[in-house]
């Protein structure tokens, strides 16, 4: 659906500046955009668990006896052990972990790729046009987006009804 280019570019136009077509330009933009994107974008999947790039993995132990998290994997969300630094402790030959993994831009919603274009024009706002007033205007319209998209991915799939639940078996 969307390109990291295409998010860069869409950021950009945003802060009224032409759009990029390659990383290999030779312009402060796509500069910014090389440097920043992957840094903003994961820092983004991370700030919250977006449905989309949550996935449950399954481990198993690595020689030394521990369990290795993934490079992949932004942030685990759940897990049986005690994490130190990119390895889990724990017993037992395999662990199962929720985690936030990286997500390329062409599997992002519409929502989520329309706030990671927000994030990236609010860190090209001062480097590029250096207007604090344009910079507090991306940054409150930044936080608007950034909760309409929490609601719209945490209502965004079926619930699971509740089959057997002492309490509503009881009640009827």
């Amino acid at each position: 659906m969307f390109t990291k280019i295409d998010l860069c570019s869409m950021a950009l136009l945003k802060l009224g500046e032409k759009p990029i077509q390659s990383w290999r330009e030779d312009s402060a933009s796509a500069q910014l955009s090389r440097t920043l994107f992957e840094p903003v974008t994961d820092t983004l999947l991370a700030t919250f668990p977006w449905r989309f790039a949550t996935q449950s993995i399954v481990l198993t132990k690595n020689t030394d006896g521990d369990f290795l998290i993934p490079a992949n994997v932004l942030r685990v969300l759940k897990c049986e052990g005690q994490i130190t630094g990119n390895t889990i402790n724990t017993s037992g030959d395999s662990l199962e972990i929720s985690a936030i993994v990286k997500t390329e831009p062409e599997d992002f919603p519409g929502y989520f790729a329309t706030l990671v274009a927000t994030k990236l024009a609010v860190e090209f706002c001062i480097p590029l046009i250096g207007d604090a007033n344009v910079f507090k205007m991306m940054t409150a319209l930044y936080e608007s987006e950034f909760q309409s998209a929490k609601f719209i991915d945490s209502t965004s799939s079926n619930q699971s009804n509740i089959n057997d639940f002492s309490l509503i078996s009881s009640r009827f």
